[in-house]
C-alpha cells in the first residue's frame, strides 16, 4: 500500500477564452473538483491499481464530505479526521500555456495534529508520500513526522516532494535542507523552481532525485528523461500524476530510468484535459 498524508481541498480551476482583461467580463470555462497535493497523489496511486491511502483533516461541512466521498468513489481509502475549521479550497487561474497561477486557502488539513492519527492506518504501508505542504506548517508537520516514523518501523520507504518554491523561500531552504538530511527519503521529488529555491544539490538528499520538468519530461539523477508530445490544456496535477507514477514502478522493482519512463508517460496523460485528478 502507498499512502500520503496532507491536504485535500476543493480545486477551483478557471481557464479563460482569451487575455484576461480587467474590470470586465472575462468568458471562460470553470470547474470544480477534488485537489491538494496529497490527494491528488492517492487519486493518481488508485487509478494506477495501487491500494491506496490518504490520511487528512476536513471540513465537517458538505464539502469536505463531497471530497472524502468523491475520492474513495476514485478507490483511495481515506481516513478523515473531521473538523469545526472549514475545508480548505484553491483557486487556479490557467494561462493559454497551460501555466498555472494558484491563490491558495489550506483550511481545516493544516490542523492535523499527531494526537489524531491512530498507528494501525499505517499498518502495510510500504511508501509514504509527504508533501513539503505538509512539513511546513504545524501541527500538521508534527502529525506528517508521527506517520513517517509509523511506516518506517515497519520497513516502508519515504518520498518527499518539495511542493512549492514559494513555500520553500517561507519556511526556509536551510531548515528544509536539515529536514532533508534527517528525514533521508529514498525519493525526493521537486520542479526545477523548487530545486533552485532549495539551492543545493537534491542528489545527496535521497537516495533518487527526480527533477520536474514540465513538457520536457523529468531528469532522474541529472538524467533526463523526455515526456511525449501532447497538446497542454491544463498541468493542475501533472506533477502529481508523475509522483505517484514512479513510486508505484518503483515499489514494483523498476530501475529509476524505467520508473521515470513510465511517469511521464502517465504526467502526459494529465495534461490534456481540465483537472487535478485522472478521468
Amino acid at each position: 500500500m502507498m499512502l500520503s498524508i496532507g491536504d485535500l481541498v476543493l480545486d477551483i480551476t478557471i481557464v479563460p477564452e482569451a487575455k484576461l482583461r480587467v474590470d470586465d467580463d472575462n468568458p471562460a470555462q470553470i470547474s470544480v473538483g477534488g485537489g491538494g497535493q496529497a490527494a491528488n497523489f492517492c487519486a493518481w496511486a488508485a487509478h494506477l491499481g495501487e491500494p491506496t491511502r490518504l490520511v487528512t483533516r476536513v471540513g465537517d461541512d458538505q464539502g469536505g464530505r463531497l471530497l472524502v466521498a468523491e475520492l474513495e468513489e476514485a478507490g483511495v481509502d481515506v481516513r478523515a479526521v473531521w473538523a469545526t475549521q472549514p475545508t480548505g479550497a484553491i483557486a487556479v487561474l490557467v494561462g493559454p500555456n497551460g501555466e498555472r497561477t494558484m491563490a491558495t486557502q489550506r483550511g481545516a488539513s493544516v490542523g492535523l495534529r499527531p494526537a489524531d492519527l491512530d498507528e494501525k492506518w499505517f499498518e502495510g504501508t510500504r511508501l509514504i508520500h509527504v508533501p513539503a505542504y505538509s512539513l511546513f506548517e504545524s501541527p500538521l508537520a508534527d502529525a506528517a513526522r508521527a506517520a513517517i516514523a509509523y511506516v518506517r518501523r515497519s520497513g516502508g520507504a519515504l518520498a518527499i516532494d518539495l511542493s512549492s518554491a514559494a513555500g520553500l523561500q517561507a519556511y526556509g531552504a536551510a531548515r528544509m535542507t536539515r529536514d532533508l538530511e534527517e528525514l533521508g527519503p529514498e525519493l525526493l521529488f521537486a520542479t526545477e523552481a523548487e530545486a533552485a529555491a532549495l539551492g543545493v544539490p537534491l542528489e545527496g538528499l535521497a537516495k533518487i532525485a527526480v527533477v520536474k520538468l514540465g513538457s520536457s519530461g523529468c531528469s532522474v539523477d541529472t538524467r533526463i528523461v523526455p515526456s511525449p508530445a501532447v497538446d497542454v490544456v491544463d498541468a493542475t496535477g501533472a506533477g502529481d500524476a508523475l509522483a505517484a507514477a514512479f513510486c508505484s514502478a518503483y515499489l514494483r522493482g523498476a530501475t529509476p530510468i524505467e520508473a521515470a519512463q513510465h511517469a511521464v508517460e502517465v504526467a502526459a496523460t494529465a495534461v490534456t484535459t481540465i483537472g487535478a485528478r485522472p478521468r
